[in-house]
């Protein structure tokens, strides 16, 4: 994928102005059972909200160290809640409807629809780039409106969405899963041979929402085009949907349809799945686990399509500053030196969040050369040109809130869930989710927003 430049936005202040801003004493209170005391000590109070990061290690790191070593240096009291990530958007909007609630909220996916409750994050950005060159086109791509010229969030870190595969399992049939076409042909003769199916889920959660995308886009069609239009209706979606059809019903079994977003993990440390599309997660539970199963699941770049290779990126940490964030200031600030220190919390989360500012991981394809739980020892190498084959939602545009309703409304999973299982043809399932959209889109439109 090809490199943009940020796209610029005036800045109102230098950054002396930029790191000197305070708010006055007294932060907003938080909602539901996030009610904590401040400690008389703190001259500030910075309130975040976050998810339980898959690797441990991760929060350790951010929780016990970095937290607390940057809140003792500024004078402020840190206050970090975690919520399982499903829960996010539900306590964003809690949080809306009230008016009040952390300084810092961050999601695991581009939430441009909130953009009218958040600042114009440039300001974050313009700053990180000053001091650590420039960020990726993906963090671009999943923060900036085109439209409005504003950023909705600040993506300090993406991660990758690797094809997860019983390499013994593959090796057995003589496929390897570099193709969607290999996978389908893999994956039936696995079935067929050992009874172990693919693992793709085709249920209302997150990871169906990324998988059925990946292959969306890699037979050329999309949500939108380029400009923002919307684009789903077109002989591309068709044979996509076509194809995951035959997936479904030659390579894999009906449980698909009722998974969460932990299944396919679950399956493949199991041994009861042959491929799935996740993080490294999977792998990174295995070792930690010392799970026999582990050593035998390696991992491929996102799969070729017709149109070309391409895969989502699993998760986007995008952080949020609400407009009624009651320390603004120390926020921003928090963000920019969480970035410059991002080389500890890469090493910390085992590669599973790669920076939106590579200048700071500098030798990231050298610890991905070598890592010292993984059998064999360069399994995470193929990660080291992820930016090549990971996009955004809503590519080839900008994540932008109508691909933002319909992807937390699970509108492309339930098209692809009724084309496979024969509750609807691929034609039909097709036309009914062209309506959805087009009712999304012309809801954003009328609302400025695409």
């Amino acid at each position: 994928m090809t490199e943009t430049r940020t796209p610029t936005a005036p800045v109102a202040h230098d950054r002396r102005e930029f790191l000197r801003k305070a708010v006055a004493t007294g932060a907003a209170a938080s909602l539901g059972p996030f009610v904590h005391p401040r400690p008389a000590r703190a001259a500030r109070t910075l309130r975040i909200m976050q998810w339980h990061h898959f690797v441990l290690s991760y929060d350790n790191w951010f929780h016990d160290t970095y937290v607390k070593e940057w809140g003792q240096a500024n004078g402020v009291e840190v206050i970090v809640d975690r919520v399982a990530f499903p829960s996010l958007p539900m306590r964003a909007e809690a949080e809306v409807a009230a008016g009040r609630g952390h300084d810092l909220f961050m999601f695991t996916r581009p939430p441009a629809m909130f953009e009218d409750h958040v600042i114009d994050h440039a300001e974050v950005y313009q700053e990180c780039e000053r001091k650590f060159g420039k960020p990726v086109d993906l963090a671009i791509r999943s923060t900036f409106n085109p439209k409005t010229k504003k950023y909705f969030g600040f993506a300090d870190s993406y991660v990758p969405d690797p094809v997860n595969f019983r390499k013994d399992l593959w090796d057995d049939v003589g496929v390897a899963p570099a193709t969607w076409d290999d996978i389908l042909r893999g994956g039936r003769e696995i079935k067929r041979k050992h009874g172990v199916p693919v693992g793709i889920g085709l249920a209302p959660e997150i990871d169906t929402g990324m998988a059925m995308r990946a292959i969306l886009y890699s037979f050329g069609g999309s949500e939108q085009d380029a400009g923002g239009n919307l684009a789903l209706k077109s002989k591309q979606t068709l044979a996509a949907l076509r194809y995951v059809k035959a997936l479904y019903q030659d390579a894999m079994t009906p449980e698909v349809v009722t998974w969460d977003s932990a299944s396919n993990n679950n399956a493949m440390l199991a041994g009861t799945a042959s491929l799935a599309l996740n993080a490294i997660s999977v792998t990174r539970t295995g070792e930690n686990q010392q799970l026999p199963v582990t050593d035998r699941i390696w991992l491929a770049r996102a799969a070729q399509g017709p149109a070309r290779r391409i895969g989502l990126a699993h998760l986007t940490n995008v952080y949020v500053i609400w407009k009624f964030a009651a320390n603004a200031a120390d926020a921003k600030k928090f963000l920019v030196d969480y970035v410059g220190n991002f080389r500890h919390g890469f090493a910390a989360g085992r590669y599973y969040n790669f920076p939106s500012f590579p200048a700071t991981v500098p030798d990231l394809k050298k610890q991905l050369a070598h890592d010292d739980k993984a059998t064999p020892a360069n399994k995470y190498a193929v990660l080291d040109d992820v930016l090549s084959w990971t996009a955004n939602p809503g590519y080839p545009g900008y994540t932008n809130a109508a691909v933002d309703e319909i992807f937390n409304d699970w509108v492309l999973n339930e098209m692809f869930a009724k084309a496979a299982i024969g509750a609807e043809t691929p034609e039909r399932a097709l036309d009914i989710a062209h309506a959805r959209c087009e009712k999304v889109w012309a809801k954003w439109r009328a609302r400025g927003k695409i």
